[in-house]
């Protein structure tokens, strides 16, 4: 059969935004057989929570492989901390601004949407499960304002949702869609067993500006520190954050690794406490401007988690990364009241 003159109809293509958590992934395979070329966007973040080893990123790199999808990952962390300082619909209950996150993210989706041809996004929103952006009038809201009225298809609730312009023009069959709402995960549970989708990272997803402890320390740091970086961020993740007075912070390790990511994360003007080698305990970074008393009560509160005998004097060693200098602090372990009071 000569076919030189048959058209042949290419592909509709879409854009699917692929977190590594299990709607997104469910959403993904749901469309997947609908006949659309697909490119799944990732948004990298340093507020990601996901505590799985490897992470979303390894989770959502797992589920393009699998589908047989293009995978691109943006890096969307300079536009997170703007969002952050001065969210223009303001915060969920902790510090996580949710309705600004997601407009950002489907304006950068919007873009490449533009310029690779794609029709329309795919989304693993829920209608109703999340109670700050997940509402129908703030989903309607963030559509506006990131100029895609129509053109966001959520598959896991479509059919409880108004009809977007892909399904009005035959681009997916509306029927193969879900009706799911509200904050129970029991079908989409039942979902990923029917899609063999057995390991997921996040399976209700994750954000640190949603958890109360973190929220706690960003409130203090915008606060003293307002014109605060990434590297500021990555660090309150990590140990125990202790205030000295409002131009000065301790951050103590827990463990090994954490002792270790300090040192990795700690500048040049940074002050760095350590027990000294036949002591066991944790390593500590001083940031902003300490006094020498700050000094004597920083290193005092080092010495408190370090190995030791009751009322022991402790051997701190302070170095200075701007000097090179090292001093060493003989000084007893602060008490358990003044720790509670200077913990965040």
């Amino acid at each position: 059969m000569n076919t030189d003159n048959v058209s042949i109809k290419s592909k509709t293509k879409a854009i699917v935004l692929l977190s590594g958590g299990l709607d997104s992934t469910l959403a993904a395979h749901l469309v997947e057989k609908q006949g659309l070329e697909l490119t799944a966007l990732n948004f990298t973040s340093p507020f990601c929570m996901c505590n799985k080893k490897g992470g979303c990123s390894q989770g959502v790199s797992s589920v393009a492989m699998k589908l047989g999808i293009n995978l691109v990952k943006i890096d969307n962390t300079k536009e997170m901390l703007e969002c952050v300082r001065k969210p223009k619909f303001g915060y969920g209950s902790n510090m996580n601004p949710c309705i600004d996150c997601r407009i950002v993210m489907l304006k950068k989706a919007r873009s490449y949407m533009r310029g690779i041809g794609a029709s329309f996004i795919i989304t693993g929103e829920v209608l109703e499960q999340r109670p700050m952006s997940q509402r129908r009038p703030i989903l309607a809201l963030i559509e506006k304002e990131a100029g895609l009225e129509g053109l966001i298809l959520r598959p896991l609730s479509a059919r409880v949702l108004d009809e977007t312009i892909p399904e009005k023009q035959g681009l997916v069959n509306r029927n193969e869609l879900l009706n799911i709402s509200g904050r129970g995960r029991k079908e989409q549970i039942e979902l990923a067993k029917k899609f063999s989708v057995n390991d997921y990272p996040c399976p209700a997803g994750g954000c640190l500006l949603t958890d109360p402890n973190f929220s706690r320390r960003l409130k203090d740091l915008m606060r003293y520190t307002p014109d605060f970086a990434l590297n500021d961020c990555l660090l309150l993740k990590l140990g125990r954050h202790m205030r000295i007075k409002p131009e000065s912070k301790l951050i103590i390790g827990r463990n090994e690794a954490e002792n270790s990511s300090l040192m990795n994360l700690s500048l040049d003007s940074d002050l760095i406490f350590m027990p000294q080698e036949s002591i066991a305990g944790p390593t500590a970074l001083g940031r902003g401007n300490f006094s020498a008393e700050d000094l004597r009560l920083a290193a005092s509160l080092v010495a408190f988690y370090c190995d030791r005998d009751e009322n022991q004097e402790i051997g701190i060693i302070l170095k200075n990364k701007a000097t090179g200098e090292d001093v060493e602090f003989k000084i007893k372990p602060a008490d358990q009241g003044l720790l509670d009071k200077l913990i965040l």
